[in-house]
């Protein structure tokens, strides 16, 4: 049985036609006039009962990407169905962008409605279901072997990694949201002397500010208004092993102060104690902010920056490491498998693959996830194709070729990958196991360096293959091809003629043997 549904609109008429929708097909509506109140409903005790926010976005106070921004922040996690007159494409991509599941345009027939209702609550119970089983296997130890990865950026964070698994010195992860500051941090901790030790995160900007220090330092019972129980707070539980501090930039200054008395002394002080307890922990911090701005803002203590930034790790955005795009996506749509056995889906098109390349992902890895575990849900057929990720389809639209040939070397190695290795479920095992498979090695192809008398072949015949591979990675992409050549397209053009491909087909003519 499905929970409720929330309706978060200042417009009586519409959250009475919605509200009747919503009855006819048998959901039951909680109806609030504006997005304060929609929030009420959302950190309250009946919270757990909904399943579904149909959110406005153009309302008096908090309009709708306030409410999703205050969504995020408070890490609430149900799919919300945004709708609004103004249907513009800027419109879709804001709220897209700020983690809304579906978008309908007013006046929204009660068929369009149930069908996004109904794809939510879809996504959702695949969703839980993946939970569970994460819950059913067990914790085990993710290490650096487990990261997907192809990128000479991130083969920096990791070498920046294993050494710092090696010590117990502070460690400041900087990045977008979204990147995997988090997983990088579970990969030190795993990979260092306190593997078998708590991890304990606490995700700092999502801490009403009056709680902040009783959740990370405790509190004794009676210390304050509502404190029945007494509470270690998260650097106790933390003791032995490891404490990783998201969005440590949003800490309140006052806090700050006592968080470097415990970062300096090994000790904090429980709210109402009477004495300090001593931790042991080794502390990582993440941030997705420029820590030295707010030093300068005033808004951060320097004397705690630089006792947190001893060994910063930068994890770069996917927008410069494009080429993981493939792995991570085969990964994806494998993780939702196991959750829906009633099919597998065999792999994605090539077109499909350009687009999500061509993409900038401002939500970073996340919003790949997201997107493609959508994808993988909702998809009709076996191949998920640039239909099943429509508001990423409407911004890049026009900067690749949609209607590439599905059977591109990137997209084949992508399903067939999916069809024989199990790369993913090996991972998994690896997270709960505490195995560590290899890194899985691409296919696209290799260059022979020596001919078959074992000399070094010449460098126009290296050019010549190099030229045919990336033409043939790329489907033709010309731009994509220079660029990732490294040459430019004028000089690209000049060597497609000398070597008799055709610039326009992006084929062949002679080819050598």
């Amino acid at each position: 049985m499905t929970g409720s549904i929330l309706i978060v609109d200042d417009d009586p008429v519409q959250r009475r036609l919605v509200e009747a929708a919503l009855t006819k097909f048998g959901h039951t509506p909680i109806v609030t006039d504006g997005g304060e109140a929609g929030l009420d409903v959302l950190d309250g005790p009946n919270a757990r009962d909904v399943s579904v926010v149909i959110l406005d976005l153009v309302m008096p106070g908090l309009d709708g990407i306030g409410v999703l921004k205050a969504m995020r922040e408070r890490a609430i996690n149900i799919p919300v169905i945004v709708q609004t007159a103004q249907g513009g494409i800027e419109t879709v991509v804001s709220a897209m962008r700020h983690g809304a599941f579906d978008f309908v345009v007013k006046p929204a027939s009660p068929d369009r409605l149930q069908t996004a209702i109904s794809n939510a609550l879809k996504v959702e119970a695949v969703e839980d279901e993946m939970k569970r089983a994460s819950r059913r296997r067990g914790g085990g130890h993710l290490t650096f072997k487990d990261m997907i990865t192809r990128s000479p950026a991130m083969d920096r964070v990791i070498r920046l990694g294993q050494k710092a698994a090696a010590s117990t010195i502070p460690i400041l992860i900087e990045g977008e949201s979204g990147v995997g500051k988090e997983l990088v941090a579970r990969a030190i901790q795993g990979s260092g002397d306190r593997r078998s030790k708590p991890f304990v995160t606490v995700n700092c900007g999502a801490i009403p500010d009056n709680l902040v220090e009783s959740i990370l330092f405790g509190h004794e019972k009676g210390s304050f208004t509502g404190a029945t129980e007494k509470h270690t707070g998260k650097f106790v539980e933390a003791n032995s092993g490891t404490l990783f501090l998201d969005e440590i930039g949003d800490l309140p200054l006052d806090v700050q102060v006592k968080l470097l008395r415990a970062v300096q002394e090994g000790e904090v002080d429980p709210v109402g104690g009477r004495s300090t307890v001593k931790v042991d922990i080794r502390l990582i911090s993440a941030t997705h902010r420029n820590l030295l701005q707010q030093v300068k803002d005033g808004k951060f203590r320097e004397d705690l920056f630089y006792r947190l930034n001893v060994y910063p790790i930068f994890v770069p955005p996917l927008r410069d490491r494009r080429d993981d795009i493939p792995y991570l996506v085969r990964y994806f749509m494998e993780k939702v498998a196991p959750a829906d056995p009633r099919r597998r889906l065999a792999g994605i098109s090539a077109s499909a693959l350009a687009m999500l390349q061509a993409y900038d992902w401002p939500g970073n890895i996340r919003q790949l996830e997201n997107a493609v575990f959508r994808a993988s849900v909702l998809a009709e057929g076996d191949v998920l194709t640039e239909e099943e990720f429509p508001q990423i389809r409407a911004q890049v639209e026009g900067t690749v070729n949609l209607r590439a040939e599905p059977a591109s070397a990137v997209a084949e190695t992508v399903a067939e990958e999916i069809r024989q290795d199990d790369v993913a479920d090996t991972m998994e095992a690896a997270l709960f196991d505490g195995e560590a498979p290899a890194r899985p090695q691409p296919r696209f192809g290799t260059l022979r360096a020596l001919d078959e008398r074992g000399n070094v072949r010449a460098l126009a015949d290296v050019e010549l293959e190099m030229i045919k591979l990336a033409i043939d990675h790329y489907n033709g992409q010309m731009s994509e091809v220079a660029r990732r050549l490294g040459i430019g397209r004028s000089t690209l053009y000049r060597k497609l003629k000398e070597y008799g491909i055709d610039p326009e087909a992006g084929r062949v003519d002679r080819l050598a043997s």
